[in-house]
Formats: C-alpha cells, sequence, structure tokens
C-alpha cells in the first residue's frame, strides 16, 4: 500500500483470511481434566508471548466450555470430563465447535471430533421375555424378541445376538431399515411338552469392542401339548452288544414305533423316559428317527451293561415305552494302576543291602488276559524289586548307599499286561539317602601362602582358608580353629571358625620376622566329629619404613647419632691431590630389603661446588678436579643418602676435610676447630701425645721396612702401604651392630700408616696386625672415640 487508506484495507483483508483460519483435533472421550488435545499455538503459528499480551481464550458454543487454552504452552486441553454419549447420542460423527479469540479480535476456529469408547453395555428393554409355543410347532417358525440398546457408535455399537446353548432353539439377527438390529428366535427342532414343559434360555446381546461388552435378558418358552393316540414299539424288548471302544456318535440300536393318529397328532417323536443322569449322558435317542446313538464313550469296568427306557410321543402327548438292554464288551484299554503305599525315605547310608525301602501295589480293572500284569525297575539305581503275593511288591536296596555320590535315587516302577496291544504304566520312586559321618572335610589346598606387608593394621585380614565336608547337616558343617605353627606364630592371627578367615592380631614387623606358619584345623559337627589340618604360611613383605643409617663418617647432622658437632671427624686431602683422589667414603645401610634398601648419594652442599663429588652408588667422595692453591683450606661436604622406596627416606652425613700436605700444616686448622672446647690445656696435652706417638710409629715403620727389605726382595713393603686401601670385606662381623641382618653391605676398614697420617694407630685399643707396613682391622667408631683423633 502507498497510503493510509490502502493500508487499512489491506489490513482488514489478512484479518478477514484469518477468521477463516480451522483447525481440526480429535480425542477419545472419557478423558480425565487437564489431558493434551492438540498445539494451538504452534498450529496457528502464534508466539507463546503473544499469547499472554494478547489475551487468547477459548470460547465454546455451550453453556459447558470443555476445552481451555493453556497460556505458557499454548496447548489446547480438556477442562471437563467429556461423554460422547451425553453430548451426542447416536449420532456417528461427534463434533465440537470452539472458536479461539485473539486481542485484537481474530477468530479461529477449532473442531474437535470426539471419538467413541467402548464404555456402554448392550441393554434390552425388559429384563425377561415370555412365549407361549405349541409343542407341535414345525421347526423353522421365528419369533421377533425386539432389540437391545447400546448408547455406543460404530463398531461399539450392538453387532450381535447370543442365544444360550440348547437343542430346539437358535438366535437370528435383522437389520431394520434404520440401521437398527434386531434378535428373532428360530425353532430348530420339534417341541416335546412330555420332556420338557418349559424351556428358559438366556438371551445375549454382544457389542464390537475390545473387549466386547455384552447384556442379557431371560427367555421364559412354555410349551403346549394336545392328542388322543399312544404310539406302539414294534418290540417291547431290544437287545444289542457293543464294545466299550465304541466311538460317541456311533449307532447303538433303531427303534421304531407306530401311532394310528393322523396329522400332528401321528407324529411320533422319541426319547428318552425316566433314567439315571448317568445313562442319560452315555445315550442320545433321534427324536424323529428313533435311531439311538452313543454319546460318551463306554468304561466296562465302570459299568458292563445299560438298560434304556424308550419312550415315544405323537403329537398329541401320548406316550409308548420300550427297554434297551446294552451289554458293553471288554476291551483292554485300562494300563495298570500302581499305588506306593509306603516309602521309607530318606534311607540312612549304611543302611544294610536287602532293606526295605518301599512297598507298592499293581492292579489292574481289565478282565481275563488284559488284567494280567508283570513289573520291572527301571534306573541305575542299588534297588531291586520283589514280588509277594496279591500284586504287591517289595523295593529293597541291592547294595550299599552312599549318599555322596548320589543323594537320592530316581527309578521308575513300570506295570505292563498281557493285553493285545500291551498296555503299560509308570510311576518314579524318588528315595532319599540320609548322611552318615563318613567324610572328614577336606582343605581346598593342602598348604596356603599369603602375604601381608609389614605395619599391617590389628586385625586386618590375611587370608581365608575353606575346608568343604562331603556330609550334610550337622555332619557337613564345618568349624575352623588354630591347630599351632612356628614359633610366636600362635598370637600373631587367629582364625574365625565359621567363615575361616585368617586375621593379624597384631602388627607384623619385617626387620623382626620375616615368616611363619600356623596350622589351621577343620572338624566337622559329626558325632564322632571329624577333622583335617592344612597349613598357612604367611609372609611378611617389606615396606619403606626405616631410614638409611650413616655408618661413615660416625656423626652426622642427621638422626642417626648421638654425637654432638664438635667431635665431626675431619679428611686430610694434600694440595696435590689431582682429579679423582679418594677423599672419603660414606658408608650407609638400610634395614629395610630390596628397593627399600637401594642407597644412593649425592652431595648437597660443599663450599667449592666443582671441587668434589660423591659416586651415586658408591658413597665414595673424590675430588672432581685438582685442588688449587686458591681453595679454601677448610671444606664442610654435606651428602644425602636416600633409598628407593616410596616414599623414599634418607639421612645427612656430614664431612670436614682440610686441604694440608701434611699433620703440620693441618695442626692449624685443626687448633681452631678445637678452640672451642671445654679444655684448652686438654688440646695442647693431647697435641703433644699425637706428635710423640706420631714419631714413634714412623721410627718403627722405617724398621720394620728395613727388615722386610733385607729378608725378602722386592720393593720395600712401605711403599705399599703409601697406596693406602681404605676399605675391604675383612672384619665385617665388627664393623656392625650385632642385631643388623640385611641391608647394604656391611663395611670394615684396613688401616695402612703412610707418611703424616699415622696419627691414629698409636690410639688404638687392640693390637694391630700388620699387613703392609703397618695395616690392622679395625671398627672406625672405635677410632673415632680416641678424645683427640675425633674429627680426623
Amino acid at each position: 500500500p502507498t497510503n493510509t487508506k490502502s493500508q487499512g484495507l489491506a489490513e482488514k483483508f489478512i484479518n478477514k483470511l484469518q477468521s477463516f483460519t480451522s483447525l481440526r483435533y480429535s480425542v477419545p472421550e472419557e478423558l480425565p481434566k487437564g489431558s493434551f488435545v492438540g498445539d494451538v499455538a504452534k498450529d496457528l503459528r502464534l508466539e507463546l508471548p503473544a499469547l499472554r499480551d494478547r489475551g487468547v481464550r477459548v470460547i465454546s458454543e455451550g453453556r459447558t466450555q470443555y476445552f481451555a487454552l493453556h497460556g505458557k504452552t499454548g496447548h489446547l486441553v480438556t477442562a471437563e470430563r467429556i461423554d460422547r454419549e451425553q453430548l451426542c447420542r447416536l449420532v456417528e460423527k461427534c463434533v465440537l465447535f470452539e472458536a479461539v479469540v485473539q486481542n485484537p479480535l481474530n477468530v479461529f476456529h477449532v473442531d474437535v471430533a470426539i471419538q467413541d469408547v467402548n464404555d456402554n453395555f448392550p441393554s434390552f428393554p425388559q429384563d425377561s421375555f415370555e412365549l407361549e409355543i405349541n409343542e407341535f410347532t414345525s421347526p423353522g417358525t421365528r419369533f421377533p424378541l425386539g432389540t437391545a440398546e447400546d448408547a455406543d457408535v460404530g463398531s461399539n455399537s450392538l453387532q450381535s445376538y447370543k442365544l444360550e446353548a440348547n437343542e430346539y432353539f437358535a438366535v437370528e439377527v435383522k437389520e431394520s431399515k434404520d440401521g437398527r438390529k434386531f434378535a428373532e428366535l428360530v425353532l430348530r427342532r420339534a417341541l416335546d411338552r412330555e420332556r420338557e414343559q418349559s424351556l428358559r434360555l438366556v438371551l445375549t446381546a454382544v457389542d464390537g469392542g475390545d473387549p466386547p461388552r455384552s447384556g442379557t435378558a431371560q427367555l421364559c418358552i412354555n410349551v403346549t401339548d394336545a392328542n388322543d393316540n399312544a404310539p406302539v414299539f414294534a418290540q417291547e424288548r431290544y437287545r444289542v452288544s457293543l464294545r466299550e471302544n465304541a466311538l460317541p456318535g456311533s449307532t447303538v440300536l433303531n427303534v421304531s414305533a407306530s401311532d394310528a393318529d393322523a396329522g400332528s397328532n401321528a407324529r411320533i417323536t422319541y426319547g428318552f423316559g425316566k433314567m439315571p443322569p448317568k445313562v442319560l449322558q452315555k445315550f442320545m435317542v433321534d427324536g424323529e428317527s428313533g435311531r439311538i446313538t452313543l454319546q460318551e464313550a463306554l468304561d466296562f469296568e465302570d459299568a458292563r451293561s445299560y438298560t434304556l427306557l424308550v419312550e415315544a410321543r405323537d403329537g398329541g402327548g401320548l406316550l409308548a415305552h420300550c427297554e434297551v438292554e446294552v451289554e458293553v464288551l471288554d476291551v483292554n484299554d485300562n494300563a495298570p494302576e500302581i499305588t506306593v503305599l509306603s516309602v521309607s525315605s530318606p534311607v540312612p547310608e549304611d543302611a544294610p543291602a536287602g532293606s526295605v525301602v518301599a512297598l507298592l501295589n499293581v492292579k489292574d480293572p481289565d478282565s481275563g488276559e488284559n488284567g494280567q500284569m508283570w513289573c520291572e525297575l527301571l534306573g541305575e539305581a542299588p534297588l531291586s524289586l520283589v514280588a509277594s503275593s496279591g500284586g504287591s511288591y517289595k523295593v529293597v536296596t541291592a547294595s550299599a548307599l552312599d549318599r555322596e555320590q548320589a543323594s537320592e535315587h530316581r527309578v521308575t516302577v513300570v506295570a505292563r499286561d498281557r493285553g493285545n496291544p500291551a498296555l503299560s504304566s509308570s510311576t518314579a520312586l524318588v528315595l532319599e539317602v540320609s548322611d552318615v559321618n563318613d567324610n572328614a572335610p577336606v582343605f581346598e589346598e593342602a598348604a596356603y601362602s599369603s602375604y601381608v606387608e609389614e605395619n599391617n593394621a590389628v586385625g586386618a585380614l590375611v587370608l581365608h582358608v575353606s575346608a568343604r565336608d562331603a556330609d550334610a547337616g550337622s555332619n557337613g558343617r564345618v568349624r575352623y580353629s588354630l591347630e599351632g605353627g612356628s614359633a610366636d606364630s600362635a598370637p600373631s592371627v587367629s582364625v574365625e571358625s565359621q567363615s575361616g578367615a585368617v586375621y593379624a592380631q597384631r602388627s607384623f614387623d619385617y626387620e623382626q620376622c620375616r615368616e611363619f606358619a600356623v596350622v589351621v584345623r577343620a572338624q566337622d559337627g559329626g558325632e564322632p566329629a571329624r577333622s583335617s589340618t592344612a597349613t598357612v604360611r604367611v609372609f611378611v613383605l617389606d615396606r619403606n619404613d626405616n631410614a638409611p643409617r650413616v655408618l661413615w663418617p660416625a656423626v652426622a647432622t642427621g638422626t642417626n647419632t648421638g654425637l654432638s658437632s664438635a667431635a665431626a671427624p675431619f679428611e686430610m686431602v694434600p694440595r696435590s691431590a689431582e682429579a679423582g683422589y679418594l677423599v672419603a667414603k660414606v658408608v650407609a645401610v638400610d634395614a629395610d630389603a630390596g628397593r627399600n634398601a637401594w642407597l644412593s648419594y649425592e652431595l648437597v652442599q660443599a663450599p667449592e661446588p666443582a671441587l668434589f663429588r660423591v659416586g651415586l652408588h658408591s658413597g665414595e667422595v673424590r675430588t672432581a678436579r685438582a685442588v688449587s692453591e686458591k681453595d679454601a683450606a677448610k671444606q664442610r661436604l654435606v651428602a644425602v643418602v636416600k633409598d628407593h622406596g616410596q616414599p623414599a627416606l634418607s639421612a645427612t652425613a656430614t664431612l670436614h676435610v682440610v686441604l694440608a700436605e701434611s699433620l703440620q700444616e693441618a695442626l692449624p686448622e685443626l687448633s681452631e676447630r678445637a678452640a672451642g672446647t671445654d679444655s684448652a690445656a686438654e688440646l695442647q696435652f693431647s697435641l703433644v701425645l699425637a706428635l710423640a706417638l706420631l714419631s714413634a710409629l714412623f721410627l718403627l715403620s722405617v724398621a720394620l721396612a728395613v727388615l722386610a727389605r733385607g729378608r725378602r726382595g722386592g720393593p720395600p713393603a712401605v711403599l705399599h702401604c703409601l697406596g693406602v686401601q681404605r676399605f675391604s670385606g675383612a672384619g665385617a662381623g665388627a664393623a656392625f651392630p650385632a642385631d643388623f641382618c640385611e641391608g647394604t653391605l656391611p663395611y670394615s676398614y684396613n688401616l695402612c700408616v703412610a707418611p703424616g697420617r699415622a696419627i691414629a694407630e698409636s690410639v688404638l685399643d687392640s693390637p694391630p696386625a700388620v699387613n703392609c707396613c703397618l695395616c690392622w682391622t679395625f671398627r672406625k667408631q672405635d677410632f673415632l672415640n680416641f678424645p683427640f683423633i675425633a674429627g680426623s
């Protein structure tokens, strides 16, 4: 539009188009309030905010509003329960017209088709119908019965009629021009007032719903009668033989009677007179022809003959009677019958052979050879069948029983007659075997092994032992107990008597005990009780619960020693030492095992980081380069010893190194270190004593070297001593505490006197053993205990 007037016309045209918008939905009746019908907002393409803002609502045609519009979702839902039969009775299509009104005014038509559900039963206008019918009424006569009503429509409406099963009447369904279905009663066969004066039948109306619904009415039929001549049979007594295996429907005999009357009064119908109901169930007579047929199977054993009273009735209701004697002939139609009189079950498994476990009785109701029998026992069981008089049999044990091999025995007793063909029957016999305590418990394993980490919690589960007893009940109920084992193992674990769970009674220590064994006894509850044993071996696994222990240098900054730092040892390194010079060896041990005892060494503190290095695995401290004049005379080295446990534990060792060519050069340094001690006089005395001892030892060494040179050729032994071997495997037993059992390898030392380093030998308590110039094995701790040499 190009102007306001044109725009207004266009809006009116669009509103006009929208006013013709129509929605169609379909819902079943009887929906609960609030049930979903359709998505109006989606189908009309309306925005949910517009629904709330524009006041969209539903307007119904009638007073009752059956639908509502949900403002938040735009869904059309039921506002009331809808009863289609109340709204649209007998109307095939039930449509409610609703309108959705939008502000500004805009109307959308909504058609909601109400679908029928099968919620109504067909019903007759009255509960019962009465009819008067003469007994001579011809078969095929029709009697209208009216129409049943069903408020439902379509397939849920009335579809058919059914009549209670009877031999006289049937019902047929007819449809009127307007489509309504009504019932007609049709007489199928002639009535006999002498047999039945009235009939009461149930008429049922059925609709086509799923599931179908139905309604009933009572149909009362009274039979009227008239006659003046009685019929006459051709014979007063009939005799016939019939095999008991004759099929139902077989013809037994044709009886015949005549009547002197004419017309309907001469029409004779046959029937049975007053006889026991059992006889009436077996035979049937055709009312028109007089043919007697078998209705149910015969049984010679039940009745060997029947006497039938047949009556002939004419159209006026007069009667005549005759007797029919039916002899039943026997056939072999009965299998032997097996009756279990008694069963001795359960039978103890130690019952002797020949014990009677069951009594049976076998009989056959047939006669002659058809009733003669023989029996046998089938099944793999230690049982046999013994015949006695009067068709009785005994089942006895043929051999010893064993409940553990078979807790019950199932056999089949088979009985056969001598008929042709022979018939047989069988019955299952179940014999339970009771238990005797003839089996001892058997462990699943002869020996058990369990691995437990040390430092375990008290009461921790170690393992389960299990024993099985083939017996049953209390004879197979196993209880566990501890029998004994290796030393100190009894209080270490306990066993739960019922489950066989073995629990730790204390926390294990790998360093004190690495394995132990106990004997578990399993005993059943029989009388007398039987038992067996199994060995349980418990291996304690190591955990990293011990930090490395530094043996040398003995004074360390860790917690391994109780020595003060004032007594820390020192090593003297000549300033002429080249790279690789062995300064000292850090010796440490770890009480743990395996990876937890693998040690590694690391130098963590040094005044000259590039001057010294330590072997990662050997612990040897060596010079990394040649010593120079610029290097400080005193060097303090701190090494860390770590194990490989998780988490790793460590210890530290402090090594004091003095750079000097001789002890005389080192004395000033030693004096400075000793200045902080308690007594300066004691230090001076120690120095004098050391110098004296050093001189004496040096002279003794030279003398010994000269003597050794004179006695055997070769280089002087003193030269061998100059190449000092600090460590060896000798004296290992003296180098470590007696309680140390496993860890890193122990170290001992062979000390040899060399120039400038012989100050320590004279102060040792043990006598020297000369290996080269002056060497003996000693414990370094003893060396460190000397008051003056403690820092050397």
